[in-house]
């Protein structure tokens, strides 16, 4: 066993988890696509790991059909429509909640 490679135990339980924010994944994914330079020149420069690199470099890939389909327009007009039938929906049950109260106000 080498010395000085391996922590104690110890020291590891004291570390919090490293999170990437999501624009220096695009700019590693974007790197990546570009093939200008190697993964393990990529790594060196960002400082992440070889696999996350590939990791964000699929999912831009494979998203990147999402950028420009019409799918998400669809999905806010359907949303916007459901939203307004909805608001329609209160309102009638309201005012059948009004009238209702009225007709008991009317037997009591």
């Amino acid at each position: 066993m080498v010395l000085g490679l391996v922590q104690p135990w110890e020291d590891c339980m004291g570390r919090k988890r490293r999170r990437i924010e999501s624009g220096v994944k695009a700019k590693v994914a974007l790197a990546a696509v570009r093939g200008d330079r190697t993964t393990s020149q990529l790594v060196s420069a960002f400082g992440v790991h070889a696999t996350q690199v590939g990791q964000w470099k699929k999912r831009l890939v494979e998203g990147a059909t999402e950028l420009f389909s019409d799918d998400r327009r669809r999905q806010v007009e359907d949303q916007d429509a459901l939203v307004a039938e909805l608001y329609e929906q209160i309102g009638r049950l309201q005012m059948e909640l009004g009238w209702l109260k009225k007709k008991v106000a009317r037997l009591d």
